[in-house]
């Protein structure tokens, strides 16, 4: 190794912990659940895979407890609705379909042990473009699910940092 190359690794690696160091500094972290403010939650309502979504992401990721009943909980989050949908978004030349357009609604809300509300009844919103070909037509049903399930996270996550802003 001749000098001048040991100089430019000592170079970057400075500069590399320089960002560290300015990043951590600034108060950067990456983002993950938020802390939930009660100790218990009840989870009612929805499909079965949502139920189980949050639940894992309120235990797992907030160290909040799940509560069996309504009446144990601190906290009540209910779903109101849960909707997945899909209507076409491009066709092609012929009239066949080129890409969907998927959509998934979450209805819900937060009541805090009195049953008073903590967060009113919030709608989530998400959708994502599926580009469609007949010729791959199981590859596409995966990628449909895997889409919907990456919705579904994304939902849990919204949620949950709604969860956390209430005043419980």
């Amino acid at each position: 190794m001749t000098g001048a190359s040991a100089r430019r690794i000592i170079r970057c690696a400075a500069a590399a912990a320089a960002l560290g160091l300015a990043s951590a500094g600034c108060g950067f972290q990456l983002r993950g659940a938020p802390a939930l403010a009660t100790e218990s939650v009840h989870v009612s309502g929805g499909s079965s895979e949502l139920r189980l979504a949050l639940r894992r992401a309120i235990e797992a990721e907030s160290g909040t407890r799940i509560a069996a009943t309504p009446k144990e909980a601190r906290a009540r989050l209910r779903i109101r609705g849960e909707e997945r949908e899909k209507s076409v978004l491009t066709l092609n030349a012929a009239g066949q379909v080129r890409e969907y357009l998927l959509g998934y609604r979450v209805t819900f809300d937060v009541l805090d042990a009195a049953g008073k509300v903590a967060v009113a009844e919030s709608r989530i919103a998400l959708t994502r473009e599926f580009p469609f070909s007949s010729s791959q037509l199981l590859a596409r049903e995966a990628e449909e699910a895997l889409l919907y399930q990456d919705m579904q996270r994304d939902a849990v996550h919204q949620m949950l940092r709604r969860l956390a802003a209430a005043q419980l």
